[in-house]
């Protein structure tokens, strides 16, 4: 099993949006980087576990454990033109951009980004790297470890 932290902005979709969806899942569109598309793509499979972390709001950090509840397939708003994720380059018929189901399994109390840096443990972290704006990263079992 592998384990992910995923960013979410609340605006866009909270953990709350999510526990409210059918079945507490929801698709994971949006993502327009590279790197992170190449994890849902080559290196996420069903049951991984999901750090749900929100991201650019008044106090980022993880607020819920969720989990992969599908296999990759072709993000559906880069082919919207009303989509603020559309993609003109891209084609149905070779996709630039996937996604996957995300299903939250628990909300959990807040852990911010200012008490993740305050653990020893969680140094090395890769959402506490400088520089480091991927919406997906993966997560060491050490520090899910830690952090659940």
């Amino acid at each position: 099993m592998n384990y992910w932290l995923m960013k979410s902005e609340p605006k866009e979709c909270s953990v709350d949006d999510a526990l409210a969806a059918p079945d507490a899942t929801v698709p994971w569109t949006g993502v327009r980087n590279y790197q992170a598309r190449n994890f849902m793509r080559d290196a996420m499979r069903v049951g991984d576990g999901v750090l749900f972390y929100h991201s650019s709001c008044a106090e980022p950090g993880i607020v819920g454990i969720a989990r992969v509840a599908s296999e990759s397939r072709p993000d559906p708003t880069q082919f919207d033109p009303r989509s603020p994720y559309f993609d003109p380059a891209s084609r149905p018929d070779a996709p630039r951009w996937l996604l996957v189901d995300v299903q939250v399994l628990r909300k959990t109390p807040p852990l911010t980004l200012a008490e993740l840096r305050a653990r020893p443990e969680l140094a090395d972290l890769l959402v506490l790297k400088k520089g480091n704006r991927l919406s997906i990263t993966p997560v060491e079992p050490r520090h899910w470890q830690a952090i659940t």
